[in-house]
């Protein structure tokens, strides 16, 4: 049996990591798998790279695992190029009386998870399982509890081991912080539709190049055409996204469906 950390680099997954890593879960982690969208800021991409030199350390840790990055192209062209006139690069942004429909998940995170996963249980393309060859760790906290889902596949099945040890996100910022390591940063592709408002103020203070290509992407998409009727924008107030005054908007009246953490699912 493979356990495998599905592992967004945000807070959730990566203390489930560093746990996993010290032994405080078991059984032992078999392997991690990241899936790299190439449309994340550049600050998750250092953490990432500090975090697989801890985790896969067997000096540092007790229970040393690879940290494998897979991906399935580069999210941020395809939005470029094909928004609106293929399947490909399709974020739910809004138009209209809400969001268009969501491609992005399963094509750029839970596909090549999953293609990743069948390689390491042993399953050539194409083929399939009736029995389970493998169980796939999600970074689910008890905060975030709707997210549960179940697999999709026998051979593979998931487990949310933060909900089992009744762990809140905040529980999770605690046990970084009660063993030294640095608190990591949320976890989420630099023009993704579900930042709320001081997720927006805090790009466009502290990482002003991720912001500006956020602003790019938005102008980019704003007439995608094929089936998608009238303008299309990143922000829900249907506005530039670099006309958008963060400061007076409310929080709580922005999307926040999972903290802004994208943990290796995007919240399926």
């Amino acid at each position: 049996m493979l356990n495998i950390l599905s592992l967004g680099a945000g807070v959730q997954s990566s203390t489930m990591a560093l746990m996993a890593a010290h032994g405080e879960l078991t059984p032992r982690v078999t392997a991690a798998v990241f899936a790299d969208t190439q449309a994340e800021p550049l600050h998750v991409y250092e953490w990432l790279d500090w975090l697989e030199s801890v985790v896969s350390n067997p000096l540092l840790v007790d229970y040393p695992f690879p940290i494998y990055r897979v991906s399935a192209g580069n999210l941020r062209e395809d939005v470029l190029n094909n928004y609106g006139t293929s399947r490909l690069g399709n974020p739910p942004f809004f138009a209209g009386g809400g969001m268009l429909r969501r491609t992005c998940t399963r094509e750029y995170k839970l596909d090549p998870i999953y293609k990743k996963i069948r390689a390491l249980a042993g399953l050539k393309p194409g083929e399939r399982s009736k029995t389970q060859r493998a169980e796939s760790w999600v970074g689910i906290s008890k905060d975030e509890a709707m997210r549960m889902k179940p697999s999709p596949f026998v051979w593979c099945v998931n487990r949310w081991p933060l909900i089992e040890k009744d762990m809140h996100r905040h529980d999770c910022l605690k046990w970084m912080a009660d063993r030294g390591y640095p608190e990591p940063k949320k976890s989420a592709c630099t023009f993704c539709p579900y930042h709320n408002d001081r997720s927006w103020r805090e790009m466009k203070m502290d990482d002003p190049t991720s912001f500006a290509d956020a602003v790019l992407i938005d102008k980019a998409i704003r007439n995608p055409g094929g089936k998608i009727k009238g303008e299309a924008y990143i922000h829900r107030s249907l506005k530039p996204l670099d006309e958008v005054d963060f400061r007076n908007l409310e929080d709580k009246g922005q999307l926040n469906m999972f903290n802004n953490e994208c943990e290796g699912m995007c919240g399926v």
